[in-house]
This record gives structure tokens, C-alpha cells and sequence, in this order.
């Protein structure tokens, strides 16, 4: 069996080779190739988790599961807020061949999701990003949408002024762009064309009032019902892209309370991502539409990712 640990997955899991494998995955899991059942969570106590992914990228393709705990204390503390393991089982005798690091993986690629679904919807002209959190999604996402749209300006926000700053002051040190942290949600949105969500707020933090016409959104925090990030208002004004739309009908939690309150219903889901990057729906229908996309994260993602790390690899 092979095993890939966290350096392996942090060394050649990059993103100019994850980016198009999750563009791939998410098209195929639109175009119905793949399998999967919606992912099982296990709440544990203070706000941790324990999450169950299993999946097949075809009938008689690779197979398998994600096992993975969140723990968002840990990444104050240097470590991974996700740890666990990605198994791989071939899919001609059905023995498992791969273990891989779900941390390293997970945080990777859903950076790359990310980057996937903003190059599909934001504008092509967006340079400003802000980012909503200052844990491990935030840096791997401003790593990430560098490779899709010329950043120039990004803007950080945090509930904690001296953690957001030290953020910024790290990430502006690795990539040389002017990295700036606001004092507020408002003005750390205020002159964004691109904004990312990495909070894993409980609730609402950024409200559509706040929002400017054009701006492309990737709401990543919450990855089950429950939690959300931004208000029902930004929710009703965006065009409202899933990676999986059966997933985000169940368990997008910014979807089901806006959905709740009667803003909106479940057609507000206008397709997947997928469905985007094969030209089955439109995205983006004019510069001033607010885009929103939704990651609630995937299987196929974890699947295809090490799938190719372990092909490669061999």
C-alpha cells in the first residue's frame, strides 16, 4: 500500500497541478460519472467534528473514503484544524493501495476549488480580494486565486485584531502584495471584487448591504447546516452556484436560512459548478451580477487529487 504523508501531499499537490483536476472532478461529477453519498458528521464537543466521505469517480474507477476530525483550535497552536486520511482502493480488486494525508489534501483542494469556481464567475478584471478569516483556508485560498485572476490588493478581516494583523504581515512577507487588516467586515469588503469566507462563523458576518455590484463570492466556511457566514439578503441578490446541488440542499447552511425565512427556494440553486465549466448553464450574466459560489467541499475533490499524486508518484 502506499502511503503519502503531509510533506509529499504539501510538495507536489500544487496548485498548478490541482486546479485542473478538481475542474475536471467537478465536471464529471456534474455530468453524473461519479458516485457518492452526501458526507455523514459526527458533532463533537466544542465545536469539534468527525466527518465520513465516501465516493467513486466512475463504476470501475478508483473508490473511497476521506475520514477526517476538524478541530479549529488547532491551527492557534500550529497545527492542522483537519487531520485524517484519504484510502484509495483499486477499483479491479477492490484492495485498498493509498493512504493519504486528508489535512494536507483538504486544505489544498479546497483552495483549488475555489480558484476553479472564481475563474468560471468573477470578473475578469477583479484585482481586489478579501478574505474573511485568517486560519489555514485563508492563506491557501490567496495562494490559490493567484493563479486564476492578478490580485494587487488584498484586504483580511478576524475576530482578533492582532492575529488578523500578524496574518497579513505573514502573507504580505510570502507573496509581496500589499496584504492590509481591516478593523471591520464592511470596510474589509468595501472595495472587493472577490471575497472569501474561510470563518467558520456560527453566524452571519457579512451582509449583503455591504456587498458592491460585481463582486464574486466563495462561501467555504460552514461545511454543514447550521453555521453560516453571510446574511440571507446576500443570498437572495447572488446567483447561487453549488458544488453539488444535492449537497447544498441539504446541508448549505446560508442557503437553508435563507430558504427558511421564505427569501428564497430551492430553484435559487441555479446548477453546480460542474455544470458551469462544461457550458451546460451560463455563469456570470452581466458585470454587475453578484456571484455567489457554495463549497461545501467533495469527495471526487480528495479522490481525483490523490488519485494523480499516487499516479505520478509511482
Amino acid at each position: 500500500m502506499r502511503l503519502i504523508d503531509q510533506d509529499e501531499v504539501r510538495e507536489r499537490l500544487t496548485y498548478e497541478v490541482c486546479i485542473p483536476i478538481v475542474r475536471a472532478a467537478m465536471i464529471a461529477l456534474s455530468s453524473g460519472e461519479t458516485r457518492q453519498h452526501l458526507r455523514s458528521i459526527i458533532p463533537l464537543a466544542e465545536g469539534r467534528m468527525f466527518g465520513i466521505m465516501p465516493g467513486a469517480l466512475g463504476e470501475r474507477a478508483v473508490f473511497g473514503a476521506k475520514l477526517i476530525s476538524i478541530f479549529p483550535a488547532n491551527f492557534a497552536q500550529g497545527k492542522p484544524s483537519h487531520q485524517g486520511v484519504v484510502i484509495l482502493f483499486d477499483p479491479e480488486t477492490g484492495a485498498p493501495v493509498c493512504v493519504a494525508h486528508a489535512g494536507e489534501v483538504t486544505a489544498i483542494r479546497t483552495a483549488a476549488a475555489s480558484a476553479v469556481a472564481t475563474d468560471a464567475l468573477a470578473r475578469p478584471e477583479a484585482t481586489h480580494l478579501a478574505i474573511l478569516g485568517y486560519g489555514e483556508q485563508a492563506q491557501t485560498h490567496l495562494r490559490a486565486l493567484r493563479h486564476v485572476r492578478p490580485i494587487s490588493h488584498v484586504t483580511v478581516w478576524g475576530r482578533s485584531p492582532d492575529r488578523g494583523g500578524a496574518f497579513a504581515a505573514r502573507m504580505a512577507a510570502e507573496t509581496g502584495l500589499p496584504v492590509v487588516a481591516a478593523d471591520d467586515v464592511q470596510s474589509a469588503v468595501a472595495q472587493a471584487d472577490i471575497i472569501c469566507t474561510v470563518s467558520g462563523a456560527d453566524e452571519p458576518i457579512l451582509k449583503g448591504a455591504w456587498v458592491r455590484p460585481g463582486t464574486h463570492l466563495n462561501l467555504v466556511g460552514s461545511s454543514r447546516a447550521g453555521p453560516a457566514e453571510v446574511d440571507d439578503d446576500l443570498v437572495a441578490a447572488s446567483r447561487f452556484i453549488a458544488d453539488s446541488r444535492e449537497g447544498v440542499l441539504a446541508q448549505g447552511a446560508e442557503f437553508l436560512r435563507a430558504k427558511a425565512s421564505g427569501r428564497v427556494g430551492d430553484d435559487h440553486v441555479v446548477g453546480e459548478i460542474g455544470q458551469v465549466l462544461s457550458g451546460a448553464i451560463p455563469g456570470r450574466q452581466s458585470a454587475d451580477q453578484i456571484t455567489a459560489y457554495k463549497s461545501l467541499g467533495h469527495i471526487v475533490q480528495d479522490l481525483a487529487s490523490v488519485q494523480a499524486l499516487m499516479s505520478r508518484g509511482a
